[in-house]
């Protein structure tokens, strides 16, 4: 979803009051162009008149009228138009400024968003209609060279656009693969910890004279083990692991302190609260998911909150598992070369881990001010006697 979409989805008001202010100046437009030229009304202006109007209406984005509809109709009334008054009678003057709009916002959507297949056809069918529109006077003149640079110009840069949002489709794509592969490695760690872990107390059971209250307990750590490296096991199953990639120590909530204390010494102070107790009962997986999530807000605060004076990590056991918020109260973002700032990829790869592991990710602004994200892992918590 792009910046405008995404606008419109957050006030749906202010964006159909824009739509028909949109539609309203092109209508104005067009009327303008019949009121001072067609001063005599002649049956040729009337047709032009006719199909500004239509064309016009048809580049409003209605949310009910799909985008392919409304500019295969605009094609067919724009090219009948120009197709019938250069075979008939001209008129004496045509500007199409009002048509011509239209038709380009028209057609950098068809480049931007529509199907290759559909760009392909309609996108030049919407180039040669602008460029018939000025040409149905008798006298083409200088709307026709104005017009025809424009759709030069729209068309060129609809397509780096288009190329630049496949790119980054792509790039989310590899950053999610990345991620889940990655998590991968981290239930695979964790499911042979598990196991070695039944392995060596079953074996000390085995060997050793166990009765009572002791056996009971022995088999209570062998149930526990054993039911979080199932848990584990099934995330694992549904993650495709490639290759035999060299894994690291799987962080956890000790390391959230230690993170927490080292943004610290060099940024605003950290607030962190985590839950008591709250280490002998989440799961491995969840804590290293928590670890990831807190990295990478707290390097998206350095990156995009020059001025903020105090960051918030709260780590807190719901009803439906795990939830962590970090907020800060930042409000201007630092000045950084684009390299440093990086591709922009981190909260869609830590949105990927929390939806593999069932969960799901937030960002976006806090009600009180700055930026907040928001994570949730599910867990099943330890029923307490």
């Amino acid at each position: 979803m792009n910046r405008l979409a995404g606008w419109a989805a957050r006030h749906p008001r202010r964006a159909t009051a824009a739509k028909a202010a949109f539609a309203v100046a092109l209508l104005c437009l067009v009327g303008f162009e019949g009121i001072s030229l067609a001063r005599r009304p002649s049956q040729p202006h009337a047709v032009v008149l006719a199909s500004g109007v239509a064309v016009c209406l048809c580049a409003v984005p209605y949310s009910w009228i799909p985008l392919t509809v409304r500019a295969t109709a605009a094609v067919a009334v724009s090219w009948t138009t120009s197709v019938v008054l250069m075979a008939g009678p001209h008129p004496s003057v045509v500007w199409g400024m009002g048509e011509d709009i239209a038709l380009l916002v028209l057609l950098t959507a068809v480049i931007q968003r529509s199907p290759t297949r559909v760009a392909a056809v309609l996108g030049p069918l919407l180039a040669v209609a602008c460029l018939a529109a000025p040409v149905r006077d008798l006298h083409p003149g200088r709307f026709t060279a104005v017009f025809g640079t424009l759709t030069a110009v729209v068309t060129a840069y609809s397509l780096l656009l288009r190329t630049q949002a496949g790119q980054r489709v792509r790039d989310m794509a590899a950053v999610r693969t990345a991620e889940r592969l990655e998590l991968a490695r981290e239930l695979h760690d964790l499911v042979a910890h598990h196991v070695t872990g039944i392995v060596v107390q079953a074996q000390a059971a085995r060997f050793t004279a166990l009765d009572g209250e002791a056996a009971a307990a022995a088999f209570a750590r062998i149930e526990t083990s054993a039911g979080e490296s199932l848990q584990a096991m099934r995330r694992l199953v549904g993650i495709l692991r490639e290759g035999d990639a060299e894994t690291e120590p799987v962080a956890g909530l000790p390391e959230v302190r230690a993170l927490a204390d080292s943004f610290a010494r060099t940024g605003p102070p950290v607030v962190l609260y985590i839950e008591q107790g709250m280490e002998n009962w989440i799961p491995g997986e969840v804590a290293a998911g928590v670890h990831r999530v807190v990295r990478e807000a707290l390097t998206n605060i350095r990156k995009h909150a020059a001025d903020a004076t105090a960051v918030r990590i709260g780590v807190r056991g719901v009803p439906a598992g795990v939830e962590l918020r970090i907020a800060d109260d930042g409000k201007n973002a630092a000045t950084l070369s684009d390299r440093a700032r990086g591709g922009g990829f981190g909260l869609v790869g830590l949105s990927e881990r929390a939806k593999a592991m069932g969960g799901l990710l937030r960002a976006g602004p806090a009600p009180e001010g700055g930026w907040e994200v928001t994570a949730l892992f599910p867990v099943d918590r330890p029923r307490t006697a």
